[in-house]
């Protein structure tokens, strides 16, 4: 099945990656910024060029110049290991807000009938609660839905 092929999953239809698709990235030159702005929080940036652990195969993906808004929510684990590092375990999940191809003027969130991206990270955050509420979940305390990994810092 080609990347813009029209899919469907439990009644959504959509196109790219099919659901259950792995990638594994590299970020070779990441830099992580970081501000207290209160006692227990921190705003941060991070940039970095990723590239893909393996070769994309023959004609996947997306164009180059395709843009995306992604809403990342994670938990982070750290270990200082010596004065200077930290072993750093971050597991989350990332949800699309919008993309924009190449020749499009606008983001997929500015065109008539899409949901603005407000309203795209309200509902993402709105599931989230409702998940964290819900005990029989399966989430654990982070939102993530992912569980501690044994081993991890």
């Amino acid at each position: 099945m080609a990347y813009d092929d029209v899919k469907e999953f439990e009644g959504e239809e959509y196109t790219g990656m099919p659901v259950g698709g792995e990638h594994s990235w590299i970020y070779p030159n990441g830099l992580w910024r970081e501000r207290k702005v209160a006692p227990d929080r921190w705003e941060f940036d991070f940039t970095s060029i990723k590239e893909r652990e393996r070769s994309a195969p023959a004609g996947s993906g997306c164009p180059p110049g395709t843009q995306y808004l992604w809403y990342i929510l994670a938990r982070q684990r750290v270990r200082k290991i010596d004065e200077d590092a930290y072993h750093t375990f971050m597991s989350g999940v990332k949800h699309k807000v919008a993309h924009r191809r190449p020749a499009w003027r606008k983001w997929s969130s500015e065109y008539p009938g899409q949901a603005s991206e407000r309203e795209r990270i309200v509902a993402v955050l709105e599931e989230t609660l409702a998940g964290l509420r819900d005990k029989t979940s399966g989430t654990d305390d982070s939102g993530t839905g992912k569980g501690a990994e044994s081993g991890s810092p």
